[in-house]
């Protein structure tokens, strides 16, 4: 099935401007998926995964993150945003354009690493506007889940005040996300630190929502992946009581041999979009069968 793709501006609430990627199957689609992407990695790399799902009927949409790839805003000293700008004024204007183009389709949120952390976010406080959730390579941050905890608790320490003192977090220079603004780094941390979500200027309890909400989610789980181990995965599903869970492996056999780490997997998605499918197909069937019986 050819895919076609368009590349159209997103201007969020407070006038920030990325472009949003949207790759399409050639029939209307039966599921869209809003896809984001992974600390410091710009949107098109997660191409391949958006053509591999759209050769499966499934139109992709690959949201830019502020300050990475497209983003017209860079961070710096006088530059500045936090989990609150992300949820609350970029992930709208996507998901309203996703909405708006094809509105009989099955709306699914979905993301990678920091991007799968800030899909359950979002979607605890919209779960009307999600028919559930896809993660892959994606975990909380806790720093108790890490083989390399103590060593990962001083980095959580010592990395928002280094984001102060620079104005931004030079992760490019570090080797470590992209260029990241403070509030960012200091969301993040205060997560990986605490094991809890809270957003600097957001009212809204994170432990409470997350622990409400009451959407399907499918995790992928690769098995060489030391930045979302299993433990860091079940502690950001265990937040989730009342989700039904599916999580399936991810082993070198279902990449060509490569390792199945935490970024491998985006030069050869074929096997992972062909699961993500089947579950959006098999949890649509669920719900219909339901819908039918109530």
């Amino acid at each position: 099935m050819a895919a076609n793709t368009i590349i159209a501006p997103a201007v969020a609430r407070d006038g920030a401007r990325s472009e949003l990627i949207t790759v399409q199957p050639r029939d209307y689609p039966r599921h869209v998926l809003y896809w984001l992407s992974a600390m410091g990695v710009p949107a098109k790399h997660y191409l391949p995964l958006a053509e591999a799902l759209a050769a499966h009927g499934i139109a992709v949409m690959l949201h830019e993150w502020r300050g990475i790839g497209s983003s017209d805003r860079r961070a710096g000293r006088h530059a500045n945003w936090g989990y609150r700008e992300l949820l609350e004024a970029d992930l709208p204007a996507g998901i309203e354009q996703a909405k708006a183009r094809w509105p009989q389709a099955t709306f699914w949120l979905g993301g990678h690493s920091l991007g799968g952390q800030l899909s359950c976010l979002y979607a605890s406080l919209h779960p009307d506007q999600v028919a559930g959730i896809t993660l892959i390579a994606s975990g909380a941050p806790y720093w108790r889940r890490f083989p390399a905890k103590f060593a990962l608790r001083l980095a959580y320490t010592l990395v928002s005040p280094l984001a102060s003192l620079m104005g931004y977090l030079p992760g490019r220079r570090i080797g470590f996300g992209g260029n990241e603004a403070r509030g960012v780094i200091a969301d993040w941390s205060r997560s990986g630190r605490t094991g809890r979500y809270s957003v600097s200027g957001m009212q809204a309890d994170f432990t409470h929502q997350l622990a409400a909400m009451a959407l399907p989610v499918h995790a992928l789980c690769l098995q060489d992946d030391w930045m979302a181990p299993p433990s860091s995965l079940a502690w950001l599903l265990d937040g989730m009581p009342n989700t039904s869970k599916q999580v399936s492996a991810v082993t070198p056999d279902q990449l060509a041999g490569q390792r199945a780490d935490h970024f491998t997997w985006m030069k050869i998605p074929d096997a992972l979009a062909l699961q993500l499918a089947a579950w959006m197909e098999e949890r649509q069937v669920a719900c219909f069968s339901d819908e039918a019986q109530a």
